[in-house]
């Protein structure tokens, strides 16, 4: 029991470290070729990734952002929420209230928009602080 360590005072042999395949020649050779540093270059899988993201097409081409942007007559479904996601507040209206408040040609998100600042508690008296971070769903 005289060579008893813990794990963390386990010291590879040089041979150890040289064999081919070993996670420590592959970690030695990351570290050799170093981080991409401010004054770099970003690699090029870096570009493709970004030039490959669904967002790049504008705001309105994810998921959720097709419905925000229909008039309301053009919304399937009966029953519209706008959640905050400043302050997690949940509004709900069903489509036949909002056309009759809004009108047919309103478009969700304005009208959602509006639900939320209606009863808006996040008053700073600054313009850029002030009102609710809309999350549009249609359930």
């Amino acid at each position: 029991m005289t060579n008893y360590r813990p794990a963390s005072w386990h010291v590879p042999t040089k041979q150890q470290m040289e064999k081919p395949g070993s996670s420590l020649a592959i970690s030695r050779k990351l570290s050799l070729t170093g981080a991409v540093g401010p004054a770099d270059d970003l690699p090029p899988e870096y570009w493709q990734a970004l030039l490959d993201d669904p967002r790049l097409h504008g705001p309105d081409s994810g998921r959720g952002s097709s419905v925000r942007m229909l008039r309301l007559d053009q919304i399937p479904k009966h029953l519209l929420r706008v959640s905050c996601r400043r302050c997690a507040r949940t509004v709900e209206i069903q489509k036949v209230d909002a056309v009759r408040l809004y009108g047919r040609d309103a478009i969700w998100r304005d009208v959602g928009q509006r639900l939320l600042d209606n009863t808006c508690t996040q008053r700073t008296g600054r313009h850029e602080e002030d009102g609710c971070w809309p999350s549009y769903d249609a359930p």
